[in-house]
């Protein structure tokens, strides 16, 4: 179990970090390549823009759910 997580864990970190990357920032970004560049007038980002910031909340969740299950499972073991 704990081999899992922590293989889930190191999967999710970098799959995490591309996914923050893709971002747009102040400039642009990774994510104009991806048509996140392109804005749809609604809130002022685009549908890939919007439906990236849900993957990658996901992925944290993730992300955080595998640090909390291999915490408790080093604690009690």
């Amino acid at each position: 179990m704990i081999l899992a997580l922590n293989v889930l864990l190191v999967l999710t970190s970098a799959v995490l970090i591309v996914m923050i990357l893709l971002h747009k920032g102040r400039g642009g970004g990774l994510s104009d390549m991806f048509g996140g560049g392109v804005s749809s007038g609604v809130g002022g980002s685009s549908v890939a823009e919007k439906n990236l910031d849900r993957i990658t909340v996901g992925i944290a969740v993730i992300w955080i759910a595998c640090i909390l299950a291999l915490g408790l499972l080093l604690k009690s073991g």
